[in-house]
């Protein structure tokens, strides 16, 4: 495994004092690996938005350790701290850009601001807009611009400074269905191009799951999940991981009163086209119910879950568990029915 480039110690984020003071965040400890597209979830007011501004100390942390790129950031000065920023970008939900300024002046300003050459600077610009898929727009203002546009012209002027880190603060939250795929794919290109490290901050599962390899999960200003996106769909153990997997129900909540057994079928990243029901029914002659289910298709694997009610035949019902069972990536156990 790669080493950190981040890495979070007992971090806790109070705002306020005494009787009205609130802890945004507490005691959070977490490693992001170099190179890797990492992901923070949590629902409105978990408290996302402030862990990410604390990563790069725009907002300071009330208590704990920030190390990026092998820097304690909390121990900088203000000068160490502004050149510092230049290896951890940021994107925004709400872009950013400065709207009297072209595309091309967009990006150029940080570079100004770091003191780079005109002539030069407007090279990497033009270099940094082609790598983003807008160098015919170099001299349109933002305004013109669609918002995946806008955002695409924020993601080159994040990287005008050659960042380590690129964080995504809701970067796609503004943005249509579409156009967020086109945005992740573009951040999952420049993390595999450029090498550069990508934490993305979000509300959404499905963009955790189209890009992230990891992901911490965030209520109430704690860590309560941590791992492999892949693991945390497959058995999620928080009530808060299961509430964003399962927005609409933990499915179990969907088993029927009808007295047969039932099974809790978990699907761990087999082929998303392996049909399962189809096959109970061709190679054991065993029909099954659906009686929910909650799965989704990443890269060609499925996971998620499934509950089936088996037959009331207990030689029947003992066939279709055994089958299932036998299945690659699938594991089965049985949930108590309430009739």
């Amino acid at each position: 495994m790669s080493e950190s480039i981040i890495r979070v110690r007992h971090l806790t984020k109070t705002f306020g004092e005494g009787e009205h003071s609130l802890d945004a965040l507490k005691d959070i400890n977490l490693d992001v690996q170099e190179g890797e597209i990492y992901g923070i979830i949590g629902l409105s007011g978990a408290g996302k938005s402030t862990l990410v501004r604390c990563l790069n100390l725009l907002e300071r942390p009330t208590q704990g350790s920030v190390v990026v790129n092998g820097q304690e950031m909390t121990s900088l000065s203000e000068k160490e701290l502004r050149k510092a920023r230049r290896s951890v970008t940021m994107i925004f939900q709400s872009f950013n850009l400065l709207m009297q300024r072209t595309c091309l002046a967009n990006v150029c300003f940080p570079m100004e601001i770091s003191g780079v050459p005109k002539a030069k600077a407007r090279r990497r610009a033009l270099e940094l807009l082609e790598i983003v898929g807008l160098e015919s727009k170099a001299d349109v203002y933002p305004v013109q611009l669609s918002g995946g546009q806008c955002q695409r012209v924020a993601i080159a002027r994040a990287l005008a400074t050659d960042p380590k880190v690129l964080l995504c603060d809701e970067a796609t939250s503004a943005l249509d269905p579409t156009t967020t795929a086109s945005i992740l794919a573009l951040l999952k290109e420049l993390n595999q191009k450029l090498g550069v490290t990508v934490v993305v901050i979000t509300h959404q599962m499905s963009v955790i799951e189209e890009i992230c390899g990891r992901v911490a999960i965030l209520d109430n200003g704690s860590i309560v999940e941590e791992g492999l996106v892949t693991d945390i769909f497959s058995h999620p153990k928080t009530d808060a991981a299961r509430r964003l997997v399962y927005p609409n129900g933990v499915p179990e909540t969907m088993v029927a009163a009808h007295g047969s057994r039932t099974v809790r079928v978990a699907f761990n990243g087999g082929t998303a086209y392996q049909p399962l029901i189809a096959s109970l029914a061709i190679d054991c002659g065993v029909k099954v119910n659906i009686l929910g289910a909650d799965t989704r298709n990443i890269d060609g694997k499925a996971f998620g879950t499934m509950l089936l009610g088996l037959p009331e035949d207990p030689n029947e019902a003992a066939k279709a568990l055994s089958y299932i069972r036998s299945q690659p990536q699938i594991t089965a156990e049985e949930v108590e029915n309430d009739a």
